[in-house]
Protein backbone atom coordinates (compact mmCIF):
# COMPACT_ATOMS: atom_id res chain seq x y z
CA UNK A 1 0.00 0.00 0.00
CA UNK A 2 1.26 3.42 -0.98
CA UNK A 3 2.27 5.66 1.58
CA UNK A 4 -0.12 8.67 2.77
CA UNK A 5 2.14 11.37 1.01
CA UNK A 6 2.05 9.37 -1.92
CA UNK A 7 -1.60 9.18 -1.67
CA UNK A 8 -1.99 12.45 -1.15
CA UNK A 9 0.04 13.26 -4.25
CA UNK A 10 -1.97 10.41 -6.33
CA UNK A 11 -5.52 12.07 -5.40
CA UNK A 12 -4.73 15.71 -6.63
CA UNK A 13 -3.24 14.26 -9.97
CA UNK A 14 -6.19 12.22 -10.24
CA UNK A 15 -8.75 15.45 -9.78
CA UNK A 16 -6.39 17.29 -12.19
CA UNK A 17 -5.00 19.68 -9.62
CA UNK A 18 -1.22 21.40 -9.87
CA UNK A 19 0.63 21.94 -6.41
CA UNK A 20 -0.13 25.68 -7.24
CA UNK A 21 -4.19 24.83 -7.08
CA UNK A 22 -4.03 24.01 -3.24
CA UNK A 23 -3.14 27.74 -2.52
CA UNK A 24 -6.97 28.40 -3.28
CA UNK A 25 -8.42 25.37 -2.19
CA UNK A 26 -6.21 25.17 1.21
CA UNK A 27 -4.46 28.05 1.97
CA UNK A 28 -0.99 26.61 1.29
CA UNK A 29 1.85 28.13 -0.94
CA UNK A 30 3.06 26.00 -3.66
CA UNK A 31 6.70 25.38 -2.53
CA UNK A 32 4.82 24.68 0.86
CA UNK A 33 2.48 22.22 -0.54
CA UNK A 34 5.42 20.34 -2.38
CA UNK A 35 7.46 19.97 0.37
CA UNK A 36 4.85 18.70 2.49
CA UNK A 37 3.81 16.19 -0.59
CA UNK A 38 8.07 15.31 -1.36
CA UNK A 39 9.04 14.83 2.46
CA UNK A 40 7.02 16.31 4.69
CA UNK A 41 5.69 14.95 8.33
CA UNK A 42 2.45 17.44 8.65
CA UNK A 43 0.36 17.65 11.69
CA UNK A 44 -2.99 16.46 12.01
CA UNK A 45 -4.94 19.20 11.04
CA UNK A 46 -3.18 19.49 7.96
CA UNK A 47 -3.68 16.40 6.74
CA UNK A 48 -7.25 16.78 7.77
CA UNK A 49 -7.73 20.17 5.61
CA UNK A 50 -5.54 18.79 2.68
CA UNK A 51 -8.17 15.83 2.54
CA UNK A 52 -10.77 18.31 2.59
CA UNK A 53 -9.25 20.32 -0.28
CA UNK A 54 -8.87 16.99 -2.03
CA UNK A 55 -12.82 16.09 -1.75
CA UNK A 56 -11.55 13.21 0.57
CA UNK A 57 -11.67 11.96 4.19
CA UNK A 58 -9.01 10.59 6.75
CA UNK A 59 -10.33 7.29 8.24
CA UNK A 60 -8.74 4.92 10.61
CA UNK A 61 -9.70 1.54 9.26
CA UNK A 62 -8.94 -1.26 11.52
CA UNK A 63 -6.54 -3.66 9.88
CA UNK A 64 -8.91 -6.71 10.42
CA UNK A 65 -11.36 -4.80 8.20
CA UNK A 66 -8.53 -3.72 5.63
CA UNK A 67 -9.03 -6.76 3.38
CA UNK A 68 -13.09 -5.64 3.11
CA UNK A 69 -12.49 -1.96 2.47
CA UNK A 70 -9.92 -2.79 -0.33
CA UNK A 71 -12.33 -5.22 -1.79
CA UNK A 72 -14.99 -2.60 -2.05
CA UNK A 73 -12.80 0.66 -3.15
CA UNK A 74 -11.17 -1.40 -6.01
CA UNK A 75 -14.63 -2.59 -7.13
CA UNK A 76 -16.15 -0.75 -10.48
CA UNK A 77 -18.59 1.85 -9.83
CA UNK A 78 -22.10 1.54 -9.03
CA UNK A 79 -22.87 3.92 -11.61
CA UNK A 80 -21.08 1.11 -14.00
CA UNK A 81 -24.10 -1.44 -12.65
CA UNK A 82 -22.17 -4.13 -11.54
CA UNK A 83 -22.69 -6.06 -9.19
CA UNK A 84 -20.74 -5.10 -5.79
CA UNK A 85 -19.38 -7.42 -3.22
CA UNK A 86 -22.49 -6.20 -1.20
CA UNK A 87 -24.85 -7.65 -3.70
CA UNK A 88 -22.95 -10.59 -4.20
CA UNK A 89 -23.07 -11.41 -0.69
CA UNK A 90 -23.91 -8.89 1.78
CA UNK A 91 -23.58 -10.85 4.97
CA UNK A 92 -19.83 -10.81 4.53
CA UNK A 93 -20.00 -6.92 5.61
CA UNK A 94 -22.15 -7.62 8.31
CA UNK A 95 -25.26 -6.54 6.08
CA UNK A 96 -28.82 -8.39 6.27
CA UNK A 97 -29.78 -10.40 3.40
CA UNK A 98 -33.58 -9.32 3.37
CA UNK A 99 -34.72 -7.61 -0.02
CA UNK A 100 -36.37 -4.26 1.14
CA UNK A 101 -33.42 -3.58 3.82
CA UNK A 102 -30.63 -4.92 1.11
CA UNK A 103 -32.36 -2.51 -1.32
CA UNK A 104 -32.07 0.16 1.36
CA UNK A 105 -28.46 -0.86 1.60
CA UNK A 106 -27.38 -0.48 -1.44
CA UNK A 107 -28.61 3.23 -1.84
CA UNK A 108 -27.17 4.41 0.99
CA UNK A 109 -24.06 2.50 -0.08
CA UNK A 110 -23.74 5.72 -2.36
CA UNK A 111 -23.76 8.38 0.76
CA UNK A 112 -21.71 6.23 2.88
CA UNK A 113 -19.66 3.48 1.37
CA UNK A 114 -17.95 2.54 4.61
CA UNK A 115 -21.31 1.45 5.68
CA UNK A 116 -21.08 -1.06 8.23
CA UNK A 117 -17.57 -2.44 7.64
CA UNK A 118 -16.20 -1.33 10.65
CA UNK A 119 -18.86 -2.89 12.94
CA UNK A 120 -20.04 0.20 14.34
CA UNK A 121 -23.51 -0.49 13.06
CA UNK A 122 -25.29 3.17 14.25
Amino acid sequence: MASLLQQIKQRRVTLGLKQNDMLLRIGISRQQYQRLESKGNPRLDTLELIAKGLNSELLLIPKDKLSAVLAVLEEPSALDNEPSALDKDPSAFGQSTSTPEHEQIKKSLADDPWQGLLGDDQ
